[in-house]
Formats: C-alpha cells, structure tokens, sequence
C-alpha cells in the first residue's frame, strides 16, 4: 500500500528501525497509519496524523468598494471568512486604535475595542467612523492572518470660520482662516464681493489647504501688503457631490496709535527753603497776660504782708524793739525767744525755686499772741495760717495754668 503513493516512503537503518516518510502533506493526509511486522503471530502498532492549516481569509464577491461606504446616517456590513484547521477565530478592530461604536436603533451605543465573529454591522453611521477596519483571523498555527476593509461615510460640507471679524493695519499681511468637514473630498476656494472673484495664488495671496483627518480640512488665505481697498468681506467656500457650504469673514482696518517720542525732562533737584515759624498773636497776648497774672499775684502777697505786720503788730522791717524777753529784727527770718519764724517773700510763681515750703504768715482773724513763760514761746493758729497760704498759693497756680 505504501507502494501505491509516491509521496510516500519507507527507509531502514539496517538493524530495528523503520521510517515513514509524507512528502507535500496535504489535509487528506489526515487519518490513522499502522507499523504492522508479519510475524507469527503478526505483530502492529498504530499513529494518528493530524494535518493543521494556517488561516486564511476568502475574498467574498459581497465585499466590493461600495460595500465600506454609506451616507451619514445609513448602515454598513462588513463580512470576513476565514479557512484554516482547526477552524479559525476572526476579530475586528480598528486601524487607528480607536473604539469600535456599535448604534442601536434606540441611539444607545457601544464602545468595543475589538468586535469578534465574521460579520461587522454598523448601523447609524456617523462622519466619525470613517477609517480602515482590520479582520484578523488566528487559529493557533503561525502565521496570523488579517484583512483591511475601507469604511467611508458621505456628508455635506461644513464650514466654520475661526474669526468672522479680522483686524489688520494697513501696509502689514494677515491671515484668514476656515475649518472643514467634509466627506468625500472637496473643492474648496476663497472669493471676493459676494462670490464673485475667486482669489488664486500669486504675488498678493497665498492660499494653503491642510487635511487633518480624512474628513476635516483647514483652509488658510494670505493677505500680502494690506490697502484699502483691500478691506471688505472674503467668504470661504467647499463643495462636493453632496452640496455646498461657504462663510464669510470681514477684514477691517486695525487704526494703530501713532509713534509718539517721549523725551523725559531732567531732574533737577531743589532744596526748599525752611518756612518760618510764625508766631501766633494771641501768645503774645497770652504772655501779657501771665505777666498781669503774675504782677497781680505779689502784689496781692505783698498786701497780705502788709496787712498781717500791721493788724497784728508783726514786727516792720528795719525797726529793732526788746519787749520782755522778745526781740524783733527786720530780718526776713525772725526771732522769737530764739524760734524761728519764716516770713520768706513767696517766689514770683508761688513757690521758690528750691521747694521751700512758703513762709508762715499769720491769719487776721486768730492773730498771733505770745506769752512770756519761761523760756517757751506759744504760737496760736499757725496750722490754720498754713492752710490759708496754700489755698492762696493753690488759687493762683490754677489761675496761672489756666491762662
């Protein structure tokens, strides 16, 4: 039977060992094989053999060009078969890395990063599912296979402007620029006066398209050299099979400042003159009258003398009498009996300048009467004649601080 197959063969090592060689494997080479030696009684052993095949993926007459491609809004089904043994598994992912969404017809969606079975449906489609899409088919044996299905979404053009009102100066160059989203590719322009002069590259514009994604365009226009007249509306247009979308911008004059030359002055530094004090009219008024204050005040003191030397018979000044032991001088510090008894001027502001306690100056009305006893003079009074020179001394102190 070996005989039979030329892919077939059998070799010997010239002692025990026996080998069955398959050349160009196929799937039907799958199934049992059995060592026999005819022997007495005939001897076997058994082996299965298990053809793999790696994945592959079929082309399907259903998967044409327009099968990936549908209006927004519609649905698009994808299909991918794939052969293999064992039988292959098959996921769809994105090209871009990005989720799958699956609609339902209820707008609930689903964000999948891998969608597995051989059908991919997409119900609702949305400008943002444009793409590629990969079937990957793997079956554990080497190598992996996958499939690229192109998924285009057809819509309308829409236009945006980034600024509808520009400001540029005169004599400078500025920029105009418009956003597009659009599917399939456009024809895209910048016009002049309601549409109606189509502005082309050259010495005065430059105008530059970019595509961002497969479905979004930024469209930019340049200015070069501003003028008058070159002030006004410019409109950004798109068109495709499916209709047509422009915006307008307006470019106004930016009217700049005018360049102004600012000289500083010097800094000179001057020294003001001391202002000079003037003296208010009323301290002269007011020093005349503590002098009034004050001249009043001794002469008062001094009729107090007076009166309490003569009511009383005080001793007078410059007069010296021996009366019974007493003697009278005209001393301002006087002796009675060899007791001292102060009768000192008071000071010009009540008090002297060492803080004397004033002089003792008897009342009128409780005179001062000496008797002869011994050796001892009595003197009456004196604690209320001390009192009486403090009020006077205190009165004219509040009168002087007052004024």
């Amino acid at each position: 039977m070996v005989s039979l197959n030329p892919r077939l063969s059998v070799t010997h090592n010239g002692h025990n060992t026996w080998k069955l060689h398959i050349s160009r494997v196929q799937i039907n080479d799958s199934g049992s094989y059995m060592c026999q030696v005819n022997t007495d009684p005939m001897k076997s052993l058994s082996g299965h053999l298990d053809v793999v095949v790696p994945p592959d993926i079929m082309n399907h007459r259903e998967n044409s060009q327009e099968e990936g491609v549908s209006t927004e809004g519609g649905s698009i089904s994808l299909i991918c078969s794939a052969t293999g043994v064992p039988e292959p598994k098959v996921q769809w992912r994105r090209e871009d890395g990005k989720d799958i969404i699956l609609r339902a017809e209820n707008r609930d969606k689903q964000a999948l990063k891998y969608v597995e079975g051989e059908r991919l449906t997409l119900t609702n489609v949305h400008r943002s599912d444009i793409g590629g899409y990969n079937c990957i088919a793997s079956n554990g044996v080497p190598p992996s296979v996958s499939k690229r299905f192109d998924v285009h979404v057809n819509f309308p053009p829409v236009i945006k402007a980034f600024n509808q009102l520009v400001g540029a100066p005169l004599e400078r160059e500025v920029t105009l620029e418009c956003m597009v989203e659009v599917y399939p590719k456009p024809l895209n322009g910048w016009y002049r006066n309601e549409g109606n002069i189509k502005l082309h590259n050259g010495s005065k514009y430059n105008i530059t398209e970019q595509m961002i994604s497969q479905y979004a365009w930024h469209l930019n226009l340049t200015i070069k050299h501003l003028t008058k007249s070159d002030f006004g509306a410019y409109s950004c247009s798109s068109v495709n099979a499916l209709g047509k979308s422009e915006t307008r911008i307006r470019l106004q004059e930016l009217r700049m400042p005018p360049k102004t030359t600012t000289t500083l002055a010097p800094h000179v530094h001057t020294t003001s003159k001391p202002r000079r004090k003037q003296t208010p009219g009323y301290n002269k008024g007011l020093n005349e009258v503590v002098r009034a204050k004050e001249t009043h005040f001794s002469n008062q003191m001094q009729q107090e003398n007076d009166i309490f030397s003569g009511g009383t018979g005080m001793p007078q000044s410059g007069s010296s009498v021996n009366n019974g032991g007493i003697q009278e001088s005209g001393n301002v510090n006087d002796m009675i009996n060899g007791v001292k008894v102060h009768t000192q001027q008071p000071s010009r502001n009540g008090y002297d300048k060492s803080n004397k306690l004033p002089a003792i100056v008897p009342s009128p009305r409780s005179p001062w009467s000496f008797t002869n006893s011994g050796s001892q003079v009595l003197a009456y009074d004196i604690k209320g004649t001390n009192i009486l020179v403090y009020l006077i001394l205190s009165v004219s102190l509040c009168r002087y601080i007052v004024y």
